[in-house]
């Protein structure tokens, strides 16, 4: 069995990126690829991505971890 796809990641439309904003500060986000997340480095949020749709919800967003 032959399989093509062989990485789980999936890419965000460079529009849709430039459209979409947290919803918070409404300031713009970073694509993590690995994360698979939308980060908001002003709230400190990352928006998680299910089945390559943005879940702009603040509550469903995870706490960025101060480094």
């Amino acid at each position: 069995m032959s399989d093509t796809n062989t990485t789980p990641e999936q890419k965000v439309d460079p529009k849709l990126l430039e459209i979409l904003v947290c919803p918070v500060t409404r300031t713009t986000l970073e694509f993590d690829a690995d994360a698979q997340e939308l980060v908001s480095k002003a709230a400190g949020l990352a928006y998680p991505i299910r089945d390559g749709i943005p879940i702009m919800l603040p509550e469903e967003a995870r706490q960025l971890e101060d480094s």
